[in-house]
């Protein structure tokens, strides 16, 4: 089998899990290959994500490592089960930087996203006028070409919360909500789609305001992206020199904390409406 050269973040994981399975029993690497009468170099190209594996040997492997969670082990049999079954992100590959194919990629596969955003409206929530003028006054200059691509993959993220497939919640800070990023109108025609997305079935929006002072406040934007099992729950940071992705159990535990305080502290979804609306009416009062 040929070893994949760019695998793709869910087949990393799988591997990942599969090494903290082995260090979790205590086996090297070498031993794992021993058991299974593999080349260790084979058990590497497993975890790193650049070969497969069948759900036969995932059991296999589970076994010799005694590790008997089930939940954990049948949702990486899906995985493995999903293999060759692209999203249409794949479809970018190649023409948009792979950190855009792999928030897709995690936002497809999540069970439920929670998000914070203290400077941007979220991705999933912006419009195109928004999301356009983002990209043109980016600190890299895009070509016209290069902003309409890149707005378009945004807007078609947006599929996954509002086709009611995904819950969202989106925390916002009362700071995202003044940005007036594109001009006063393109943040008054943001703000009045914040307020219909507030009424969509799947999609909570809850803002925190200036005067909330007792929350813990990240130095990123960030998204919480529930797997199948708690222990494959990512979370992904925007900041920035870039995304990062975080999947140990000690940094999703940090994370859900934080966000889990954030939430506690947040305007309710009535009185977030509200909120939006009144700003939206002061931007709109507002003379130049």
């Amino acid at each position: 089998m040929a070893l994949r050269t760019n695998p793709t973040l869910r087949q990393r994981r799988l591997g990942t899990e599969l090494r903290r399975m082995r260090e979790q029993a205590g086996l090297g690497g070498s031993q794992l290959a021993r058991q299974l009468g593999i080349n260790p170099a084979h058990v590497t190209q497993m975890e790193s994500g650049k070969t497969g594996l069948s759900v036969e040997r995932l059991y296999t492997i589970a076994g010799m490592c005694m590790c008997d969670n089930q939940p954990l082990l049948d949702a990486l049999a899906e995985v493995i089960a999903d293999r060759g079954k692209g999203g249409w992100w794949e479809e970018y590959r190649g023409v948009l930087p792979v950190d855009y194919l792999e928030v897709a990629e995690l936002e497809g596969h999540a069970k439920r996203i929670t998000s914070f955003a203290m400077v941007y409206i979220p991705g999933l929530l912006q419009t195109r006028s928004y999301a356009s003028a983002l990209f043109t006054r980016g600190p890299l200059p895009l070509l016209p070409q290069e902003v309409d691509l890149r707005t378009t993959f945004r807007l078609r993220r947006q599929q996954v919360v509002r086709s009611g497939g995904t819950p969202y919640l989106a925390l916002v800070h009362e700071a995202a909500l003044r940005g007036q990023y594109g001009g006063r109108d393109v943040l008054i025609g943001q703000l009045a789609a914040l307020v219909e997305d507030s009424e969509h079935p799947g999609i909570s929006i809850r803002i925190v305001p200036f005067e909330v002072a007792d929350f813990p406040i990240p130095s990123e934007d960030l998204t919480h992206l529930t797997g199948p099992v708690p222990e494959l729950d990512t979370v992904q940071a925007d900041a920035s020199y870039g995304s990062h992705v975080f999947d140990l159990p000690a940094h999703l535990s940090r994370y859900r904390a934080t966000l889990e305080h954030i939430r506690s502290v947040a305007l309710q979804e009535d009185e977030s409406r509200s909120f939006i609306r009144s700003i939206m009416e002061e931007m709109q009062n507002r003379h130049d």
